[in-house]
């Protein structure tokens, strides 16, 4: 009896050990300093407008739904349709509009005059520290990223591992010039082996204009955090991108709020919103948006064209993977908005017509 009670012991032991340092090497890190901003307080970055805090019990339930709701159509049964993209395809794209390529979930290419831009690059199999747990991508992204042109710009909306990919980063560093992230992410990617004289940190409403575009990182109603302890320690929000004939809204994630109209009142009308749409559930329902709420916040940006995006790659949340794009669609057609559907690893442009593509089931 002692020896069966001693080895339940080890294993608690080792369980709490382990669980400790798991979460010291997921945890995000502190930055050296921050500006003195309104939105940090505590030790923490918070929304404008105090969101419900998520407490044990409500993690707990959520976890528990997981584990006994039963999910319909989670994922495709049928191969995702998909464009293979080349660099001799890029490279033939005219230099005097903002080009677009849909990667998956939220990670986008864009040709920028003769740059071309990543945002929010995810290209490891699972939006997950492990490469044997978590949720796995449908399939793969159209183009490899040995296979990518150099990049001029990497953008981070926040870092969440459906956004903020460390394999990807690493891989990314030898063929980028500058990383734009939200203040504090910069001391992971410094952690991850990128130099510091290549990253440039950004607070809410902080403007940078570079050789062919204005660039703004806009705020969101969202939250941070990459380990069990490092809750809301790195900022989160949307970007800007405004050039002399373009204009192009990233919504990154974010629940319903009035910030879109303040965006749009502010650097509005956009030629194109790429606004995310899926991962919405009543459990978290003010940090992430349903279809309908997309569509309003694309009305509210003074939008043009709406791309949704942040659907069709991960299963994320307990609606059918289609759900997302079945319900903007409808959402869409009430409020005379102009949907664009482009399958990923389709070029679009932002003065093009929308795509009218339904790759998912009706």
């Amino acid at each position: 009896m002692k020896t069966f009670v001693l080895s339940i012991l080890f294993i608690c032991v080792s369980s709490i050990i382990g669980a400790y340092l798991l979460n010291n090497e997921l945890r995000a890190r502190s930055a050296k300093s921050l500006p003195n901003t309104a939105h940090f307080a505590d030790g923490k970055f918070h929304n404008d407008v105090q969101s419900e805090a998520p407490t044990l019990g409500k993690t707990l339930g959520i976890f528990a739904r997981y584990f006994t709701e039963k999910k319909t159509d989670a994922t495709p049964t049928e191969p995702m349709p998909m464009h293979s993209v080349t660099r001799a395809q890029l490279d033939a794209l005219s230099e005097h509009e903002i080009h677009i390529v849909k990667l998956g979930h939220s990670s986008l290419l864009l040709k920028m005059y003769d740059e071309y831009w990543l945002i929010d690059p995810v290209f490891s199999q699972r939006a997950s520290p492990f490469s044997f747990l978590g949720p796995k991508r449908f399939e793969p992204t159209p183009i490899s990223i040995d296979a990518l042109p150099p990049i001029d710009k990497v953008l981070i909306s926040h870092n969440h591992y459906d956004h903020l990919d460390r394999a990807a980063i690493k891989t990314l560093n030898a063929k980028t010039k500058a990383f734009y992230v939200p203040l504090g992410v910069e001391a992971d990617l410094q952690k991850w082996g990128i130099h510091a004289d290549k990253i440039q940190r950004f607070d809410w409403w902080q403007e940078l204009q570079t050789q062919h575009a204005l660039v703004v990182f806009t705020p969101t109603q969202h939250f941070s955090g990459r380990a069990i302890t490092d809750g809301n320690k790195t900022l989160w929000g949307s970007w800007v991108i405004k050039t002399a004939t373009d204009s192009v809204y990233f919504s990154g994630d974010s629940g319903y709020f009035s910030g879109f109209e303040a965006i749009g009142d502010k650097y509005g009308p956009f030629d194109i919103t790429l606004i995310e749409n899926g991962a919405y559930d009543k459990d978290w329902a003010d940090i992430h948006m349903t279809p309908e709420e997309s569509v309003q916040a694309h009305v509210d940006l003074r939008g043009k064209i709406m791309v949704p995006i942040h659907n069709g790659t991960f299963d994320l949340a307990f609606h059918p993977w289609y759900e997302p794009l079945v319900r903007v669609k409808e959402a869409a057609s009430k409020h005379n908005v102009t949907l664009s559907t482009p399958v990923f690893g389709q070029i679009f442009s932002s003065k093009q017509q929308s795509i009218q593509e339904q790759w998912w089931p009706k």
